[in-house]
């Protein structure tokens, strides 16, 4: 059976990439990630692919216009690398509406909280002073509402006496690890289907959830 073609987009340190990089590195994972974006040259996760001998591109927003033809050279690479699933980790660039509804229910995204809670920036800090139990992350299809659309998967982990945003980060990006790789195998694997922006696994009603006890 064919692997689906994923496209990852990414702008920073990449950690979220190397999850994925080392799940399609296993025999019989579903996908296989045929090329990095990166809206910065100076990405970390850049290094990452390069290592793993995946192909990637620089596509900087300065170099254009504006952000519909940003989004277009995005689409063009996308589409040239014969992409058919996108994955966000931590692309900080706002895609515009065009760009999104031509890949709809085909880009996901990965965002530290569990969504609808704290969506946007600063999620730990501001999870923490909401004083919430539990705190998380999110794998989604992507709508044109930032941090928006149906669930795949939430993988959550206890807040605890004593942490500050950078324990708490710590702790659900150790989630968000295997949180992405399962989403992308979920998808891949055709077990997801999305049904009136609801998602149903498996033909049960979804998301699948981690739930960390530390």
């Amino acid at each position: 059976m064919a692997r689906l073609r994923t496209g990852v987009l990414i702008s920073g340190r990449g950690s979220n990439l190397q999850a994925l990089i080392d799940a399609c590195a296993v025999g019989g994972y579903p996908a296989e990630i045929v090329l990095v974006i990166s809206n910065r040259a100076d990405a970390q996760g850049l290094e990452r692919a390069t290592r793993a001998k995946i192909p990637t591109r620089v596509v900087a927003y300065r170099d254009f216009a504006d952000r519909d033809a940003f989004d277009a050279a995005l689409d063009s690479a996308l589409k040239e690398a014969r992409v058919e699933l996108v994955c966000l980790a931590g692309f900080m660039r706002i895609l515009g509406s065009g760009f999104i509804d031509a890949w709809h229910d085909r880009m996901i995204n990965i965002h530290p909280s569990l969504l609808p809670e704290f969506p946007g920036l600063d999620t730990h800090a501001r999870a923490l002073a909401a004083g919430v139990k539990r705190h998380g992350c999110t794998v989604h299809f992507v709508r044109n509402a930032v941090d928006s659309g149906p669930i795949i998967v939430q993988g959550s982990v206890p807040v605890l006496p004593g942490d500050d945003a950078d324990k708490l980060a710590a702790r659900v990006l150790a989630v968000e690890h295997r949180a992405y790789p399962l989403a992308l195998r979920l998808v891949a694997e055709g077990r997801v289907r999305v049904l009136r922006d609801n998602v149903e696994i498996d033909g049960r009603p979804g998301p699948v959830r981690l739930d960390a006890v530390a």
